[in-house]
């Protein structure tokens, strides 16, 4: 029963790697792209690192696979969120299907004035 999670687990660990190399590809502009490889990247590394834990039952191995996985949900979203804000900042292109801009209507990053 365990090898059938193990396989599971993995399997669907690196089905969302996989999607989020597609997305690095298929999405048409920055922001779009950094979203889906850090949702899709955090989600599959995070089902990996579970399959590490239960395959090696060793104490200290679950313990840094569970630490890495803690580590990675609390820093890989405050991380693209800081690298969007840059790259908002720096006047980075949205695509052109864009609806919606809250901080272009509301005037959140009055930073992106000229005298930068």
């Amino acid at each position: 029963m365990t090898d059938i999670t193990l396989a599971i687990l993995s399997t669907i660990g690196a089905l969302a790697i996989l999607f989020a190399s597609i997305g690095i590809l298929r999405m048409p502009d920055f922001y779009l792209r950094l979203s889906v490889t850090v949702k899709a990247a955090t989600l599959g590394v995070g089902l990996l690192l579970i399959c590490a834990a239960m395959t090696f039952p060793d104490v200290s191995v679950t313990t840094k696979a569970i630490a890495i996985g803690f580590f990675l949900i609390l820093t890989a979203p405050v991380a693209a969120h800081m690298i969007g804000r840059a790259a908002y900042i720096q006047r980075v292109k949205t695509w052109k299907g864009t609806i919606l801009n809250d901080l272009e209507k509301e005037g959140q990053l009055d930073c992106r004035k000229e005298d930068f």
